[in-house]
């Protein structure tokens, strides 16, 4: 059974002679762009404004639409984004990159073509200063347990042992 796709989405199935039509939520599109730019070289991130970040400052999120604006037509696709890059990359070569993988990418999945990108460079950091800021309340929770956790299991072992002592030096008497 043979299916074609026109232009605007539709599928023609040449056998039953079926029509219908493909569409894609602007959330597909984000996280086809979030996914695709998570490798490239000397960005180190999608600022998803004041209230995300707070929001990812408290627990930690890894969704990729966050940060990803979009308009989707039936035929194309326009991208908004807003990163932050690495200090010592040439951020023209960075948003070379993102265009060419992210049209790579929406082609590739939907048919639809990348006719207007949009980066604004918000930020510039190290990528060991940009990592320390994505520590989370929640990391920073675990650690604590993490080390509660170990100081009392040296305590109990510590008391444990200094009994067995006592218990061995009563005996001596």
């Amino acid at each position: 059974m043979d299916a074609t796709w026109n232009n605007n989405g539709e599928q023609h199935d040449n056998a039953k002679n079926i029509k219908g039509q493909l569409t894609f939520d602007d959330k597909v599109i984000q996280k086809i762009v979030g996914h695709s730019i998570e490798k490239v070289d000397g960005l180190l991130g999608v600022d998803a404004g004041f209230i995300a970040n707070v929001k990812n400052k408290i627990v930690n999120s890894s969704d990729p639409t966050e940060g990803v604006g979009v308009e989707v037509g039936k035929e194309q696709v326009a991208v908004d984004l807003d990163i932050i890059t690495e200090y010592g990359k040439d951020a023209r070569d960075v948003y070379s990159k993102v265009k060419e993988i992210v049209k790579e990418q929406i082609a590739k999945m939907t048919g639809l073509d990348l006719v207007e990108m949009n980066v604004k460079v918000v930020d510039i950091q190290t990528a060991k200063e940009y990592d320390k800021n994505q520590t989370t309340l929640q990391d920073h929770a675990v650690d604590a347990g993490q080390t509660i956790k170990q100081k009392t299991s040296q305590g109990y072992d510590a008391v444990k042992e200094t009994v067995a002592e006592d218990a061995d030096d009563s005996r001596v008497k």
